[in-house]
C-alpha cells in the first residue's frame, strides 16, 4: 500500500520531463492526445496516474478547483492506494466546504500513510472544524499520548481553548514550553489560557517571562496592553506603551495607541502631547493630524485646529470630510467667506451634505440673508428630512417676513401633537422675532404647562423679562431652574448674568454703589463664564461691555464692544451696539 503512494510521487519527475518535451511551452490544460475525448481535453484514460496529477496541479495554478479535483479523482481511480492523492482530494473538498467527503479522503490518506505529518495535521484540522476533539486527538497524538510535534500540540491547544477545556489547554501550553523554553507561541498560549481563566496576574507573569526570552517583542507588549485595556486599566496600558517607547523610540503604532489610551482616559492634554509627537516625526500621518485637529477644536483652540485641518487637506485635497470640518472651524473663527467656500464643496452624495447646507444656512441667517438660508435648509431637508429642519425652516420663513405662514406651518404640526412643548416653544420664538412679545410669552408658558422642565422656555421668559427690567425675581428663579437642567449652557449663563446686571443698573443710577457692587460682581462672574462656554458670542461680549461700562471701566468696555463687532453681531438682537461703540470711541479720544 505504501509503495503505491510512493509510485505516484516518484513517477512525476520523469513524466514531467517527457510532457514538456511533448508539448513544449503549451499549457497542460491544452494537452492533445492520440485519442482525445474532445478538443483540448486533458483527459487521457490510458495515461498513468502521474499524468492526471500534473494536469490537476496545472488547474490548481490556474485557480480552477473543480477541474483540479476531477483530475485528482481520475488519478486516484488509477492508483487507489495513494495517500498523497487522497489528501489532495480532501484538501480541495475542504476548500469547497464539503467536509464530510473531505474527512473520508483524509481518513483514508491517514490509514494508508499514518506517519505522514501533513496528513495528520490536516485531518486534525478537519476534526476541529467538525468540533470533534476526540477525533482530533487520535490524529494529533502519537502512541505515547503526546502530540507528535509542536504544530500538532498547538492545534490541540486551539481545539481545547475553543471547547473551553482550559485545564487541558494549559497543560498543552506547558508542554510546548517544556519542549522549547524559548517558544513564543507556547508562552503566549499559556498567557492566553490564564487570561481566559480570569487569572490576570498569572497571565501578565507569563507574558513578562516571554519578554525575558524575546525582549522588546511588540506582539507581547501589544497583547499585554490589550488586556489592560479590556480590564479598563488605562494607567497600566499607558505605562506599557511608555515601556515600549523606551525600547522602540518613536514607534508609530505605539504612539498612536498611546494617544488613544490618553483619550479613553479623558486625558486630552496627554493625547495632544503624544499626537504632536506623531505629527513631528510622521508628518504624512493624516489621520493623526486630523485627530489632533479635533482635539484642538474641542479645547477651543480653533487657530490650531484650522491650521491642522488645512495641512491634512493639502495632503488629501479630495477628502470632503476634512473640508467640512475645516469649514466648521472657519465659521467658529468668524471667517465666514472661507467657511462658505469650504462647505459649498461638499457634494450631494456625501454623508455630511445636509449638515453642510445647514451650516451654510446658519451663516446666511447670521448675515441677514434669510431667504438664502431658507433655500439651503430646503436643500438639506430634501436629502435628509428631519423634525429639526422643519422647525428651522419655519423660523427662517418668519425671519423672511412670512410670520403667518411660519406659524400656520407649525400650528398644523401642533394639531397632530397638541402636547408637544417643543412646537409651542418654536411658535413662541417666531412671535418673539416678530416683536410680538405677549404672544411669545403666552406660547412659552403653554410649553411649560406641557413640560415644566423645558429649559429653553424657562430661559426665554426669564431673559425677556430681564431685558425689559420687569419681574426680575421670577426671571432669576426661572433662569436658575433652566441652569439646573442645563448647567453648561453658555447662553443660559449669559441670561443669569444679565439679570444681575439689570438688578445693578438702577442701584448705580440712584447712587447706591455699595448695594450695586454685589450684583455687578455676580453679573461679571456669570458673563465671563458664559463667554468661556460659548467660545465667543457677540451678545455675550456686548453684555460684558455694558457691565464694564456700568463699573466705569470704559476702556475695557470699548474692548468688549469691539470684540462683539468682530464676532459679527446679530443686528436684530443688538440694534444699539454700533452706536454704543461709536459714542464710547468719541468719548475716549
Amino acid at each position: 500500500m505504501r509503495r503505491a503512494s510512493d509510485r505516484t510521487r516518484q513517477g512525476l519527475t520523469g513524466l514531467l520531463a517527457a510532457s514538456v518535451a511533448l508539448v513544449g511551452c503549451a499549457s497542460l490544460s491544452g494537452f492533445q492526445t492520440a485519442e482525445p475525448s474532445g478538443p483540448g481535453d486533458p483527459v487521457r484514460p490510458a495515461a498513468p496516474a502521474e499524468y492526471d496529477v500534473l494536469v490537476a496541479q496545472q488547474f490548481e495554478i490556474q485557480g480552477d478547483m473543480p477541474e483540479a479535483l476531477a483530475a485528482y479523482e481520475r488519478a486516484a481511480a488509477k492508483d487507489e492506494d495513494s495517500a498523497f492523492l487522497h489528501r489532495k482530494i480532501a484538501e480541495i473538498l475542504a476548500r469547497q466546504n464539503r467536509l464530510d467527503t473531505a474527512l473520508y479522503h483524509a481518513t483514508r490518506a491517514f490509514e494508508l500513510d499514518p506517519r505522514d505529518r501533513p496528513t495528520r495535521s490536516f485531518l486534525g484540522q478537519l476534526y476541529r472544524f467538525r468540533g470533534d476533539a476526540a477525533g482530533a486527538e487520535l490524529a494529533l497524538r502519537d502512541d505515547s499520548g503526546e502530540p507528535f510535534d509542536e504544530d500538532a500540540g498547538f492545534l490541540l491547544y486551539q481545539i481545547y481553548l475553543e471547547g473551553d477545556r482550559l485545564a487541558d489547554a494549559a497543560e498543552i501550553a506547558q508542554w510546548l514550553i517544556e519542549r522549547d523554553p524559548t517558544s513564543l507561541r507556547g508562552r503566549l498560549a499559556l498567557a492566553n489560557v490564564y487570561q481566559r481563566m480570569d487569572r490576570p496576574a498569572d497571565a501578565e507573569r507569563a507574558l513578562r517571562e516571554a519578554l525575558e526570552y524575546h525582549p522588546g517583542n511588540l506582539r507581547i507588549y501589544n497583547t499585554l496592553a490589550r488586556w489592560f485595556r479590556e480590564r479598563s486599566d488605562r494607567q497600566s496600558e499607558i505605562a506599557t506603551y511608555r515601556e515600549v517607547l523606551e525600547i522602540h523610540a518613536r514607534h508609530h503604532g505605539t504612539l498612536v495607541a498611546l494617544a488613544e489610551a490618553h483619550m479613553a482616559d479623558d486625558d486630552l492634554e496627554g493625547a495632544v502631547a503624544v499626537l504632536e509627537e506623531v505629527e513631528e516625526h510622521y508628518p504624512h500621518d493624516t489621520r493623526s493630524i486630523v485627530r489632533l485637529a479635533f482635539l484642538n477644536y474641542e479645547a477651543g483652540d480653533y487657530e490650531s485646529a484650522s491650521r491642522r485641518f488645512e495641512r491634512a487637506l493639502e495632503d488629501d485635497p479630495d477628502e470632503h470630510e476634512i473640508s467640512f470640518f475645516l469649514g466648521i472651524v472657519r465659521r467658529r473663527l468668524g471667517e465666514y467667506d472661507a467657511a462658505l467656500e469650504l462647505l459649498e464643496q461638499i457634494p450631494p452624495n456625501h454623508r455630511q451634505y445636509a449638515e453642510a447646507r445647514t451650516q451654510i444656512a446658519a451663516i446666511l441667517e447670521r448675515r441677514g440673508d434669510f431667504s438664502g438660508a431658507l433655500v439651503e435648509i430646503e436643500r438639506a431637508a430634501a436629502v435628509e428630512p428631519s423634525r429639526e429642519l422643519e422647525l428651522y425652516r419655519a423660523t427662517l420663513r418668519a425671519k423672511s417676513g412670512d410670520v403667518v405662514g411660519a406659524v400656520d406651518e407649525l400650528e398644523r404640526m401642533l394639531d397632530e401633537q397638541p402636547d408637544d412643548d417643543e412646537l409651542l416653544y418654536s411658535i413662541g420664538v417666531i412671535y418673539g422675532e416678530a416683536k410680538r412679545t405677549e404672544e411669545a410669552i403666552a406660547y412659552m408658558q403653554r410649553a411649560l404647562e406641557e413640560n415644566p422642565d423645558n429649559a429653553s422656555a424657562l430661559n426665554y421668559i426669564g431673559y425677556t423679562w430681564a431685558e425689559k427690567g420687569v419681574n426680575l425675581d421670577e426671571a432669576e428663579r426661572m433662569i436658575v431652574r433652566a441652569l439646573d437642567l442645563r448647567p453648561d449652557d453658555g447662553f443660559i449663563v449669559d441670561s443669569l448674568g444679565w439679570v444681575y446686571y439689570m438688578r445693578a443698573r438702577p442701584l448705580v443710577d440712584s447712587g447706591r454703589q455699595e448695594q450695586a457692587r454685589y450684583y455687578i460682581e455676580r453679573a461679571l462672574r456669570e458673563l465671563e463664564r458664559a463667554d468661556e462656554l460659548t467660545g465667543g458670542d457677540p451678545v455675550v461680549s456686548e453684555h460684558l461691555g455694558d457691565t464694564y461700562l456700568l463699573m466705569d471701566q470704559k476702556r475695557r468696555a470699548l474692548d468688549m464692544f469691539e470684540e462683539a463687532v468682530r464676532l459679527e453681531p446679530r443686528i436684530r438682537e443688538q440694534p444699539e451696539l454700533l452706536d454704543k461703540l461709536e459714542n464710547l470711541r468719541l468719548e475716549l479720544e
